[in-house]
């Protein structure tokens, strides 16, 4: 059953509040099939929930792109339900042009085994433990099976004010115990219309492509001394091409990384060399 719990003040009480607020800042949406939405003055992310259709949807992450500094995901969202607008569109503050589907989206996880990826389909549950304004961070809670076992992944989130990255800690656990799993962490290239590059040095993978002829730079980062591998995979069936960086979690479970993306349309990371730079160069 799906359950949910809050420590800060109730995203809900703020729904119809658009007062252009610069904050980070995530929300619970079970208006949209439980999706859970999260942002910064600099990007903003979304994961589907237990309600997503089984058929097109999985643990993938969505990237709204922004290019305003305010918070957008309440605006966006009620406009999208009243009618007045979608977030598909830009009218001037950004839109969602990226397509998560069944792929990894922008730095989803997985646990492969014998060259395939196991993912899940949803969170079960989410816990918001800061709701900004100078940092978001949260727990969402999967469960998955795979050959393995039963895989649960406890993935708390961070988002601080200023960042194009989101921060992952995740605890992984097999049959109920901390255990040491082989995971691969993914940018998916939309079929191959993205170009892919890496840096082991640094640890980072990345794609580049276009949205109407704005760029978007997409990207994980990880410590170099966990990079196990990284390969691009291109596959014939829709959404499943992505380049992969393989690691593995700890002993006791637990796997740390950064991901997320600079879009040329937001006016400060406007060339893929920038957006290796940044990405290199980001302090983990």
């Amino acid at each position: 059953m799906f359950g949910c719990a809050e420590t800060s003040t109730s995203v809900e009480a703020t729904a119809h509040s658009f007062n252009n607020e610069v904050k980070a800042y995530a929300k619970y949406v079970p208006k949209r099939q439980d999706d859970f939405a999260w942002e910064n003055d600099k990007v903003a992310f979304r994961v589907y929930g237990p309600a997503a259709p089984l058929k097109g949807h999985a643990s993938g992450v969505d990237a709204w792109l922004k290019k305003v500094d305010y918070s957008i995901i309440n605006k966006w969202y009620e406009e999208t339900f009243n009618g007045t607008g979608s977030y598909h569109t830009d009218t001037g503050e950004g839109y969602d042009p990226y397509h998560v589907g069944i792929s990894r989206g922008v730095g989803g996880s997985a646990i492969w085994v014998d060259g395939k990826d196991y993912t899940a389909h949803n969170y079960k549950s989410y816990k918001i433990h800061t709701n900004g304004p100078d940092n978001v961070v949260f727990t969402l809670e999967y469960e998955f099976q795979t050959p393995l076992g039963l895989v649960n992944e406890s993935k708390t989130i961070s988002l601080p004010m200023g960042s194009n990255l989101y921060q992952v800690n995740s605890v992984f656990k097999l049959n109920g115990k901390p255990a040491s799993l082989p995971i691969a962490i993914g940018i998916t290239t939309h079929d191959e219309k993205a170009a892919v590059a890496y840096n082991e040095k640094s640890g980072r993978i990345s794609a580049w492509e276009t949205f109407d002829s704005m760029a978007l730079g997409t990207g994980v980062v990880i410590n170099p001394n966990k990079v196990k591998d990284i390969q691009h995979i291109p596959k014939e069936t829709k959404d499943e091409s992505h380049i992969w960086l393989f690691t593995n979690s700890e002993e006791n479970g637990s796997l740390e990384y950064y991901a997320g993306f600079a879009w040329e349309a937001a006016g400060e990371i406007t060339t893929q060399a920038q957006w290796h730079s940044y990405l290199d160069n980001f302090d983990k």
